[in-house]
């Protein structure tokens, strides 16, 4: 049999959090959703314990209520790495971009400090995003301002949709907490996806960065669906098996 690699326990793993913020709770009923024995997902919910992503219960594990910012900026941080540098030769020298409140944007935003922008403006609905925006050089930073999204920190609510409707940029770079080729990219929460919604709204290019422990899983709230991203950019050769599913759907990066 042969020996798993890091990123299909990822991916499986992502896939058990996925499931218990579905509801599913049980050992036995993680195991036979993924496939997997149950000594296999008790070693899953023992990493994943470890990282404070859930919390274990008799019988089985329940999510963690909200991620802060710097754990989740320490989870796939390789991935988030080079999915930014392949972001970077996406983002123009001038005009307006657009960032979510994501760790992988954040990532962009700051690798953005080391390469020269002559004129850009950005606009963000992250406070740690606009902190490293602000200290770009040749970028004028704005924040949407808004509630922070209880869960993951994100500004949203009406004010941060308001904002946001004063600008018209030319790209906006989105993450997602999980990618799913039938139905595209999903939230846990609907008003962290209503304010990516209206990010994608005013930007006349939409790119997607998702590194790939988030792919083929869903969360609670739809967001974009893939006919309305234009550049799928993940930490993977654009031709490895994994983005089969996407091949056809959108251009990947």
């Amino acid at each position: 049999m042969p020996e798993e690699t890091a990123a299909e326990g990822d991916h499986r793993r992502a896939s058990i959090i996925a499931a218990l913020r579905e509801g599913v709770r049980r050992v036995d009923d993680l195991a036979r959703d993924c496939g997997v024995s149950t000594m296999t997902i008790r070693r899953d919910l023992q990493v994943l314990e470890q990282r404070n992503e859930i919390r274990r219960v008799r019988g089985g594990a329940v999510p963690v209520d909200a991620w802060t910012f710097d754990h989740r900026l320490g989870r796939s941080a390789a991935a988030k790495e080079a999915i930014a540098e392949k972001l970077l030769t996406l983002v123009p020298d001038k005009g307006g971009v657009g960032f979510d409140g994501s760790t992988t944007t954040h990532s962009l935003a700051r690798c953005l400090k080391e390469q020269p922008v002559r004129d850009l403006t950005a606009v963000t609905t992250g406070f740690e995003t606009f902190h490293e925006l602000s200290r770009t050089p040749g970028c004028r930073a704005y924040a949407t301002g808004g509630a922070a999204d209880p869960h993951t920190g994100s500004l949203v609510g009406p004010l941060a949709q308001l904002t946001l409707q004063q600008f018209a940029l030319h790209t906006c770079f989105l993450s997602a907490t999980y990618l799913d080729d039938s139905i595209g990219t999903t939230e846990f929460t609907a008003d962290e996806a209503a304010v990516k919604r209206a990010l994608k709204a005013v930007s006349r290019r939409t790119v997607l960065a998702v590194d790939s422990s988030k792919l083929g899983s869903r969360a609670v709230a739809r967001c974009l669906s893939l006919d309305e991203v234009d550049i799928l950019v993940t930490d993977l050769k654009p031709e490895d098996e994994q983005l089969e599913p996407y091949r056809s759907l959108v251009e990947l990066l």
